[in-house]
């Protein structure tokens, strides 16, 4: 059976962590890490995660900035309000909740960041820091999924990694971090030959294709740790893209849905908040 995967205790002991070094910023030097959110309109899934996020910056002492805005806002009126806290002294991270209504242009406004204040990672000049193997803010996602493995006692140092799904969120950025980090990877696809096989041949597999259970029992090799991005509602309830049951046959150690690597991700965010403020210093 194997080991399940606890995101929800890595990522309150990386909150722990990130609180303890912002006690220590304002101790030394007066300073404390401001993160702003900007949500336009009234996704229901985009509110709770800004709410998400408002509780994190209050658990680990930083100043929250939320910005909500109508649904009608302009792309114009959006591009301002970026420039502003580009501005502000006291905002070291900048996000902008996706997606965006569809009169603004979701590219335009990500491009409007100041890289340093980019705290996603989402801005050219961050995916390039990534691709030549000197990221300063990795994606919040895929930066958690390196913690989870390095937290679980996964050797990465020459291990085949394999990822199926090839978003610019998760399967592109999760790729480069794995490299750096010594393993042989695999990115995956719809136009994959022969998916099973290779996925079967993987030290470490992660799914983030978005399908429900598409990562059945004979896709995974023997002592592989399992990776499951995936969070799909279907009637009976959450699930991953990974079926769980049939993976814990043979991994050695697995992600659950949900309390993988959903709680992973703003616990990330705080890390690279705190990081755009220490480079401030």
């Amino acid at each position: 059976m194997a080991e399940i995967i606890d995101g929800k205790k890595i990522s309150a002991d990386i909150r722990a962590e990130v609180a303890g070094d912002v006690k220590k910023l304002k101790e030394q030097y007066g300073l404390t890490p401001g993160l702003a959110v900007v949500l336009v309109g009234e996704d229901p899934a985009s509110e709770v995660y800004v709410r998400n996020k408002e509780n994190a910056c209050e658990e680990v002492g930083f100043k929250s900035f939320k910005h909500v805005l109508p649904a009608d806002t302009s792309e114009e009126d959006l591009l301002k309000l970026v420039e502003e806290l580009n501005n502000r002294d006291d905002v070291h991270g900048i996000l902008v909740q996706l997606p965006l209504p569809k009169q603004i242009d979701e590219q335009k406004v990500i491009y409007a960041i100041n890289p340093d204040k980019d705290v996603d990672g989402f801005h050219p000049v961050n995916v390039g820091r990534l691709a030549v193997g000197a990221p300063v803010f990795p994606p919040c996602t895929p930066a958690g999924i390196i913690e989870l493995l390095n937290r679980s006692n996964t050797e990465l140092d020459g291990a085949e990694a394999v990822i199926v799904g090839r978003s610019n969120i998760v399967g592109k950025p999760v790729a480069l971090l794995l490299l750096g980090h010594n393993c042989t990877v695999t990115i995956c696809h719809s136009h994959t030959r022969d998916l099973a096989e290779v996925c079967r041949r993987a030290d470490i597999l992660v799914a983030a294709v978005g399908v429900p259970m598409m990562i059945t029992g004979d896709m995974v090799g023997e002592g592989a740790t399992v990776i499951d991005v995936g969070v799909n509602r279907t009637d009976e309830g959450l699930c991953g893209d990974v079926h769980f049951e049939q993976a814990c046959d043979k991994a050695r150690a697995i992600t659950p849905v949900p309390g993988g690597v959903g709680p992973m991700t703003i616990a990330m965010l705080m890390k690279n908040t705190l990081k755009a403020a220490e480079l401030t210093l």
